[in-house]
């Protein structure tokens, strides 16, 4: 859930975090990157990308920051406390480092605060907690910003859902359509077919796809009644097929290309296609609302910075080898919205486990993170209308939250399953809002509160690269041409048809 403290969980190294977060950000947006790239131009998506993942990166550091100092507040908190009852912690045989600090932390981040603060050392401000991003929106935050916090996480996680039940039917609907011979899969022809053409029998094309919207909903749907939390072992079986595909795709494209058969010839610069592969982008590098959950247990913290710019560099090269190998291979009008199906023609491989599990991909990956993506929407939705010792009806619990959350996504995919509008709207808008305009709130408004607390004289040492106020206002100006932008294209598109 987006809000309160949580535990920290195990400990793990800093490469490890490096792989976690790398995990986390590369997922389902990487499958629309490549049909983006395509529209919008190979020289104009990449100084786009290069410069997203750069506003990205600086708003990650934002985030770290108020982290440090929501920390930081917690300690102070407690300090105070401890001051107060004194007498009864001494009675009672505990110390300083037993109230201020949890266990399992190396001897050096457990000293007393007062021991620390006199030698000067800035620990007071050392990530051992994790506070999720909507504690700390609660910290530094009015009523209004907590309230608008939560709208923009809740629309988020609709567009996510969106996403997802429109991607698991789309690419079975690919899938077994091509089976039946009735539209074959070759380069040529992929993507010319409507969805009024046939699929089987008397079924069409778009019946087909509503077919397997209802059974999506229906098998998946009833998890979000419950409790579903997502395994370490899920997460390893997800990880390890995602990185299998990738690494397939990339391979087939450069055999293709160095044979002499890629058909890409992508342009140079396409105005048009820039609103979209902003919002793809910004969905592609979304991470700062897991940071809490992946930052906090990171063992060593001294160069987390650096860490996360090896992170970003790293996963900016692997999109643009994506994208790069996907454009030259295939030509424009034929790339998919879900990359993935690109690969399930016998023009690409005549292996045929490797065409169904390329086009199955989304199936399994998505499947499995569906559930708790609604489980963590329905409990936004209820920390969203909770008040201080009340409690909910069982009804409006186990039945009026989950219907909410379930029903808005599975209609936007009964009405469109235009994958690469729907990850580019929830991108450019509430994605704008999670990645940018909340970070640096978050950022500016705990730097006012560290300076109120503490004093000026203390220095938060996970303060972000970018401490001056003019990169908060960069972001904040960026953020709303941004969505002047895609709002005025958008309705431009529609007045044009």
């Amino acid at each position: 859930m987006v809000g309160g403290i949580t535990d920290t969980g195990e400990l793990y190294s800093p490469y490890v975090g490096l792989v976690y977060m790398f995990n986390l950000i590369v997922g389902t947006g990487a499958l629309t990157m490549p049909k983006a790239f395509a529209t919008a131009g190979w020289l104009v998506s990449l100084i786009l990308i290069m410069f997203l993942g750069f506003m990205s990166y600086m708003t990650t550091t934002f985030v770290m920051e108020a982290m440090a100092a929501a920390n930081a507040r917690l300690r102070w908190k407690r300090m105070e406390k401890h001051k107060e009852d004194d007498d009864e912690d001494s009675s009672s045989g505990v110390s300083d480092s037993d109230v201020l600090l949890p266990d399992g932390y190396a001897q050096s981040e457990t000293r007393p605060i007062l021991s620390v603060q006199r030698r000067g050392s800035p620990s007071i401000f050392e990530i051992t907690e994790r506070v999720e991003m909507g504690q700390m929106a609660s910290m530094f935050f009015n009523k209004v910003g907590v309230n608008l916090f939560y709208f923009c996480i809740i629309i988020y996680l609709y567009g996510d859902l969106a996403i997802y039940a429109a991607a698991v039917p789309v690419s079975l609907m690919q899938v077994t359509c091509s089976v039946t011979g009735n539209h074959s899969c070759g380069v040529e022809d992929v993507t010319k077919y409507n969805d009024t053409d046939k699929c089987w029998g008397p079924i069409r094309r778009i019946d087909a796809y509503r077919l397997y919207l209802a059974a999506f909903t229906l098998l998946l749907g009833p998890f979000t009644f419950f409790n579903v939390q997502k395994t370490k072992y899920l997460q390893i079986m997800t990880s390890l097929m995602r990185w299998i595909a990738f690494v397939i795709m990339i391979i087939l494209a450069l055999i293709r290309i160095g044979k002499g058969e890629g058909e890409g010839h992508p342009p140079l610069a396409q105005l048009s296609g820039i609103p979209n592969l902003f919002g793809v982008c910004v969905y592609s590098f979304m991470c700062q609302h897991s940071l809490p959950s992946l930052i906090t247990p990171i063992s060593k913290k001294q160069h987390v910075n650096k860490l996360v710019l090896l992170d970003y560099i790293l996963i900016l090269g692997f999109y643009s080898l994506l994208s790069f190998t996907a454009i030259y291979c295939f030509r424009n009008e034929t790339l998919m919205d879900m990359y993935t199906l690109n690969f399930t023609n016998r023009n690409i491989t005549n292996i045929t486990f490797i065409r169904y599990f390329l086009g199955l991909f989304p199936v399994f990956t998505i499947s499995t993170n569906f559930p708790i993506i609604a489980v963590t929407l329905r409990n936004n939705w209820k920390t969203l209308f909770h008040r201080e010792g009340g409690t909910y009806p069982w009804v409006v619990d186990r039945i009026v939250f989950p219907a909410i959350t379930l029903i808005p996504p599975v209609l936007v995919a009964v009405c469109t399953h235009d994958l690469e509008s729907l990850v580019g709207i929830t991108g450019a808008y509430a994605g704008n809002g999670i990645q940018y305009i909340i970070p640096a709130f978050l950022a500016y408004c705990s730097r006012k509160d560290s300076q109120l607390v503490f004093g000026s004289g203390t220095v938060n040492n996970h303060l972000s690269p970018f401490r001056h106020i003019f990169w908060i206002w960069f972001v904040l100006l960026w953020s709303l041409f941004c969505f002047v932008f895609v709002t005025a294209n958008i309705i431009l598109s529609e007045t044009k048809l």
